[in-house]
Order: C-alpha cells, then structure tokens, then sequence
C-alpha cells in the first residue's frame, strides 16, 4: 500500500511539474494548488457536473455560481484544466478552419466574443471571487477601464492562424459603446493587432437580451455581404439566435451566465 501511494504521488507531481512547463510562458494568472478541484467532496451537490450543466447549456438561469462550488470553479479556473479544455476548443476550431476554401474576396469572417474569449478577466476575478456575490458592475467597469485584461493564450493563436489562412476577425461584445477605446487598445496591447470590425453594444439595444443584440448584429454582417465562417464565445447567448455561423465553438466558462 505505501508503495502503490509513493507511486501515485510521484506520477502526480511528474504530471503536475509538466503541466507547469507548458504553461509558463502563456501564464493567464498565477494557478492555484490543486487540492480539492475535484468537486466531489460537497455534500449533496458534484460541482463537477454542475459545470458540465453549464457547459451544454443544460443548466440555465442561473445568477451566481453556488457558494459550495466557488472553490471548485476557482481551482478550475486557475488550475491547468481551464486551460487544457480551452486548448481542445481551439484546435477544433483551427483544423475546421484549415479545412475550408475560402473565396479570398475579403468576406469571410470570423466572430470573436471579447471577455472570457479574446480576453480573460482572471486577474479581476481571482481578486474579487468567483461568482458566489452577485456582478459587480461598477467594479468591473473600474477593471475594463485600466486595460490590463490579458489574452486568452489558446484565442490569440487561433486569432494568428485564421489571419494566416486569410480570414478577417470581428470583434462582437456586450461591453458598452463608451468603452470602445480602452477595449481596441487593451486588444491591441494582449497581440490582437488587426481586426475588421469592433462591434460594441450601443444604447438602442438597451434592455434587450445578449441573444437579440448579437443575433441583430450578426445580421447586420451577412446583409453587408459577410460570412460568417465562424463563431466562438463563451456564453450560449454568444452562439445561439440568427445569423450564428457556419459553425459555432464554446469556450468554457462556469463563472458567470448572460442571458
């Protein structure tokens, strides 16, 4: 028996010390320890399959993650399965994208959500907790506004290679018009250098859902001659409604639901 434990600890931290080798040089935020990720020790609820809920959209609605899951959905976040799933996402993305043959008229597009996609708010949330208090939007728009949101490591090479393959980028987000500069040059600053169009939320869309603002604007691409070739967010409200895409791709994201 200790035997089998010394040999299971060794294979762990061999596992865990590559991991960290891999990750270094794409650092989103400084991981956490990974005791306790697994989610299955609270009591009457597995915050592992409450996030698989989230992820097909089966679990809907929802306005904080569950007080018992915020150290589960923390360890995830910060841990190197967040980034593993997000890899998986990516690569699925790109070999669709090689796979295509584009007419090359500058009209194919790919749509790109900005937070949790393009850019990652780790360092906010890390800060201020994973979900368990309601959105903060005063705090979070203090965090916009100083432009430090780094990129999602696994997006911006996508973003590289569909650039490559001669694809042009729209930029789709739910952050407000008045936040259209600090947005292009913190884009600008994480290595997303190009892109055709930044579409922001402007105040005609006041009160309406993500679904019906996105959807709208989507259309307003296809009627300007647009294809949209490809779509990732990481909210269904970013992937669902008209106009979505030939193909639709999810990032993980069990922090927070928009509707």
């Amino acid at each position: 028996m200790a035997l089998f434990l010394f040999l299971f600890l060794a294979t762990t931290l061999g596992i865990s010390q590559g991991s960290d080798q891999d990750t270094v040089p794409h650092k989103i935020h400084l991981l956490r320890p990974q005791s306790g990720a697994a989610g299955n020790h609270v009591p009457g609820l597995s915050c592992l399959s409450w996030r698989l809920g989230v992820e097909t959209n089966n679990v809907v609605g929802w306005i904080t993650v569950p007080e018992e899951c915020e150290e589960y959905v923390g360890h995830y976040m910060l841990g190197h399965q967040y980034r593993k799933d997000s890899r998986v996402v990516a690569n699925q993305a790109l070999l669709y994208a090689q796979s295509l043959s584009l007419a090359r008229d500058g009209k194919d597009v790919w749509v790109f959500d900005i937070d949790e996609t393009a850019l990652s708010n780790l360092p906010y949330y890390a800060h201020h907790g994973f979900g368990v208090e309601p959105y903060n939007p005063t705090l979070f728009s203090k965090w916009v506004t100083e432009g430090k949101a780094p990129a999602l490591p696994e997006t911006l090479n996508l973003y590289k290679k569909l650039l490559s393959l001669g694809t042009k980028v729209v930029f789709l987000t739910g952050r407000p018009e008045y936040q259209r500069s600090v947005t292009a040059n913190n884009l600008r600053k994480a290595g997303y250098h190009t892109w055709e169009k930044l579409i922001l939320k402007g105040s005609s869309y006041s009160g309406k859902s993500a679904v019906v603002y996105k959807s709208s604007e989507r259309k307003k691409l296809a009627m300007s001659g647009y294809k949209i070739i490809g779509n990732m967010g990481d909210q269904w409200s970013d992937l669902l409604g008209t106009d979505v895409g030939n193909r639709t791709f999810k990032v993980p994201d069990p922090m927070y639901y928009i509707s």
